[in-house]
């Protein structure tokens, strides 16, 4: 079947003079037309000790190409509750340990909610004292996180050839918010945006309205640790028992210690299984 897909303009710069930065979408994205506050970022301390991004209004992708491309691609989805983005501890330190494996990264960055101090990190955990008003507050941003990953899927998939990427060997990969992401992905996709692997990593599926397992459901890779206080272990093994009662392939890596954020030894070698588990599919080493 041969897939026609609209035209599209997707505007582009570079940070730093290195990573190419895509702008998602020609002006502003469908339902946030009159958000105009600025993007941030800020240095968190305590647990993180990593920068965060907030106020992203203008989906993105950040581009990191390896020296030496194998062809697999990775949309990567940082968590942060919808209020932040961890990308640097989710984001740029993984896709710098990705492209030393040949993998081409795409970091992207979905819209959040409006923080109004310089300290996001702190507005989120006041937020999640109460379950109930948080999730009514960022029910509507999940919604468009999901509509900016298909734009980002789109993207890639067109742009295949420029990238030097092969458009049937690109996955995301998704960190506890960004893990829901990647989950209801894998298990909502359709024709366009199907990816070809999915990896959610410490991540929460109990908002996924349909886990029904397709019939070509990509396989997946899932990384956890069972000390996790904010996203309950439960939530990988449901995923994993999911993907193996329909018969589907998955491979699940649980870590005794770990927390959220997959930190120490051994729990931080998981980007090594996943790399491992790549080659194992045959992704790593296809022409």
């Amino acid at each position: 079947m041969i897939l026609h897909f609209p035209l599209m303009m997707f505007m582009h710069h570079t940070v730093s003079g290195q990573q190419k930065v895509i702008q998602l979408y020609n002006g502003s994205a469908n339902g946030s037309e009159t958000w105009n506050w600025p993007e941030g970022e800020v240095f968190v301390g305590n647990p993180m000790n990593a920068k965060v991004a907030y106020n992203v209004t203008k989906p993105s992708l950040v581009v990191y190409q390896p020296d030496s491309i194998n062809g697999v691609s990775v949309i990567l989805c940082p968590g942060g509750s919808y209020y932040v983005l961890n990308i640097e501890h989710e984001g740029s330190k993984v896709a710098n340990e990705l492209n030393k494996k040949g993998i081409t990264v795409f970091l992207f960055k979905y819209r959040l909610v409006r923080t109004f101090t310089n300290d996001p990190w702190k507005e989120m955990m006041e937020a999640r004292k109460n379950l109930d008003s948080l999730s009514k507050s960022i029910g509507p941003l999940r919604n468009m996180a999901v509509a900016d990953l298909d734009k980002a899927i789109l993207y890639v998939r067109q742009h295949a050839s420029e990238y030097k990427i092969d458009p049937k060997r690109m996955g995301v990969m998704g960190f506890s918010a960004g893990g829901l992401l990647a989950a209801n992905l894998a298990y909502n996709f359709s024709i366009e945006n199907r990816p070809d692997f999915v990896a959610p990593i410490y991540a929460v599926i109990t908002n996924i309205n349909d886990r029904t397992v397709k019939a070509d459901a990509p396989p997946l890779f899932i990384a956890a640790a069972t000390d996790d206080q904010l996203a309950p272990v439960s939530n990988s093994i449901n995923l994993y028992s999911d993907w193996i009662n329909a018969k589907k392939s998955a491979e699940l890596h649980l870590y005794s210690k770990g927390g959220h954020g997959l930190r120490g030894t051994p729990a931080s070698t998981w980007i090594n299984r996943f790399a491992e588990w790549l080659s194992a599919q045959g992704f790593l080493n296809r022409k």
